[in-house]
């Protein structure tokens, strides 16, 4: 890998090039902090989606697209003189030694565990009035679930063992099941969300990333219902008028190629 000196020398070119498109570029000079907003998001997704494929070419590809909105960001900030890219870094290392006083203090920790409930403990101490409020409120509602749970998790408030959250599951589907027959549809849905948020946290439990298996199921799925569509086309066959036992023997073979 690269010397630490050759890593510093490419981030100063970035942000040469950075301090150029600013300037002359007429797309670049436009854009505002609330006009990236989206765009970083769509990247972050983008990101997100190369991991899930372990494409390493295109995880290098995408991180130097989300790192170009970092700089951006802190480019904008620094017109504005509200803060620079060196105030962003600083504030970073700060953050991360106060939080690490295991590693920069006298704190011990044994575990991934313990170390997780010392940070909850440092955020509080730091003005937080709630473990709960480093999860944005725009986060869609798998990922913010998963995240709540790790966070109240981090202060003692969890079970103790997979079997418990398991009954937990097994009791919220039964309620589930109860509103179906009886009742309306927001209370069933309010059943609803108690099982997904049951079965998030199982997933914790499992360590397992739900998030992460939701989307490989998406992937999967995908896959094989476009092999079905294939396999139609190549024997002139409409979906809408074949019959399931068709559409089946196909889709059992699309589950024998990996996808």
């Amino acid at each position: 890998m690269h010397t630490r000196t050759y890593q510093l020398k490419a981030f100063e070119r970035l942000l040469d090039i950075m301090d150029d498109l600013r300037v002359k570029c007429p797309w670049d000079k436009k854009q505002t902090m609330e006009s990236l907003r989206n765009l970083t998001i769509e990247e972050v997704y983008e990101l997100a989606d190369a991991i899930l494929e372990n494409d390493k070419q295109e995880i290098k590809k995408e991180l130097g697209d989300v790192l170009l909105h970092i700089v951006f960001y802190s480019k904008i900030g620094s017109e504005t003189k509200d803060f620079d890219i060196a105030d962003v870094i600083h504030a970073l290392c700060e953050k991360l030694i106060a939080r690490h006083p295991h590693i920069y203090g006298d704190v011990e920790a044994v575990d991934e565990h313990q170390v997780k409930e010392n940070w909850e403990k440092l955020k509080l101490k730091e003005g937080n009035k709630s473990v709960l409020e480093g999860v944005p409120d725009s986060l869609p509602a798998l990922i913010k679930a998963s995240r709540i749970q790790d966070k109240v998790a981090g202060v003692g408030f969890d079970w103790e063992e997979p079997a418990q959250v398991f009954e937990k599951v097994q009791e919220e589907l039964k309620e589930l099941q109860d509103e179906v027959q009886r009742g309306t549809v927001d209370n069933i849905e309010s059943e609803f969300g108690d099982v997904l948020f049951s079965m998030i946290n199982y997933a914790r439990f499992l360590k397992i990333d739900p998030e992460t298996a939701l989307e490989r199921t998406n992937k999967k799925f995908k896959f094989r219902f476009q092999y079905l569509e294939k396999k139609a086309k190549e024997h002139h066959l409409e979906l809408s008028e074949m019959s399931l036992d068709e559409m089946d023997k196909f889709w059992n073979e699309a589950k024998n190629i990996k996808s």
